[in-house]
């Protein structure tokens, strides 16, 4: 078990296998009687939504939505539909949410919740490796829109985080491997002990026997930063490497086509490359980055690569300070460090080749 201790609120992560059939238990240490709502999507709620519904119906007054499962669901119009369906059931602010899903769902159900009637409580069970190392902490809620990714969101703590590894089990491959581009990530610009381990491991197989000690390392990562800075605006940016570029990969591929986790590999190789040739970062860096990635199936480069299209797409992301961009180094594997560049310099670490 972990705890993310805030001043303005704490909660406790668990990760622990078979969780899941413990949830009206685990709800009940948080919540009194109130009205529930279960959101998850069209592949999850039929592997896992009746079950807890089951168990919560024996305390708590529950309804269920279920969205399709795709990015298009991170959107204002299926906010909209999930604030009316709320407003229908009676929803007030003494009632709850129950994100059960990836990321598109936990960001979704937790960007309605933290809206809904100025805000009302929720929790978070991830189900797939992406969520349940990176978007089910922290507080960051959004949808996305036209001209960027999470362009539209809120900092919402949830009441808890319940991970159980056996929901990874269901999972298909790719699926994992988007998810181990963010332990991948984690363990690059803060733990160079998880990267060891990504190192040991003989594939993914081998990786998920493991994935108890992945998660909580991978959540370590993040629980640290986000103590430091909830708001997003020192150290926690480090959280966002290879994801200035990832970002954009993903908007002008359409969101959905290329996956999130595969964009941040990508996005974390190009600009090593490119800061490797800059005398920005230790020479060899890229080429472990590039292994690692290759290692467990992640892309290392993307085609069609525009280059004005992703600078576009870059400068229309919530990371942008006035003229300036924070982007994130490393100061070798385990050690990650903040630059600000002019936003026009971001055209120097978007240009393709060697």
């Amino acid at each position: 078990m972990l705890e993310v201790v805030l001043s303005e609120k704490s909660y406790e992560i668990i990760i622990q296998r078979h969780a899941l059939k413990k949830v009206a238990e685990w709800i009940q240490g948080l919540w009194k009687e109130k009205k529930i709502v279960l959101i998850s999507d069209e592949n999850v709620f039929p592997l896992y939504g009746l079950q807890i519904q089951k168990q919560l119906e024996n305390y708590y007054d529950v309804v269920k939505y279920v969205v399709p499962a795709n990015e298009k669901s991170k959107s204002l119009e299926m906010a909209a539909k999930l604030y009316d369906f709320l407003a229908k059931e009676q929803f007030t602010r003494s009632d709850g949410v129950i994100a059960l899903g990836g990321g598109v769902v936990g960001d979704l159900a937790g960007f309605v919740a933290s809206t809904y009637m100025r805000g009302i409580a929720f929790v978070q069970i991830p189900t797939s490796l992406l969520a349940q190392v990176d978007s089910s902490i922290g507080g960051k809620t959004a949808v996305n829109a036209p001209a960027a990714k999470n362009m539209i969101g809120t900092f919402a703590q949830p009441d808890g985080v319940l991970i159980d590894p056996e929901t990874l089990n269901t999972l298909p491959e790719k699926r994992i491997q988007e998810g181990i581009a963010e332990v991948i990530k984690c363990g690059a610009i803060k733990d160079e002990s998880l990267w060891d381990d990504l190192m040991k491991f003989n594939d993914v197989a081998d990786l998920l026997s493991h994935s108890e000690t992945v998660i909580e390392k991978a959540l370590r990562v993040k629980k640290v930063v986000v103590e430091e800075d909830v708001f997003d605006r020192g150290s926690r940016l480090c959280l966002n490497f290879g994801h200035t570029i990832g970002h954009a990969i993903e908007q002008i591929a359409g969101y959905g086509q290329i996956s999130h986790g595969e964009a941040v590999a990508i996005g974390m190789v190009q600009i090593s490359r490119k800061a490797e040739k800059r005398n920005e970062m230790p020479k060899g860096t890229t080429a472990k980055l590039c292994a690692m990635n290759q290692k467990y199936h992640l892309p290392i480069f993307y085609e069609p690569w525009d280059e004005q299209a992703l600078f576009q797409a870059i400068t229309h992301d919530k990371k942008n300070r006035g003229k300036y961009l924070k982007i994130i180094l490393l100061e070798k594997i385990g050690r990650a460090k903040i630059q600000s560049i002019p936003i026009e310099m971001i055209k120097d670490y978007l240009e393709k080749g060697e």
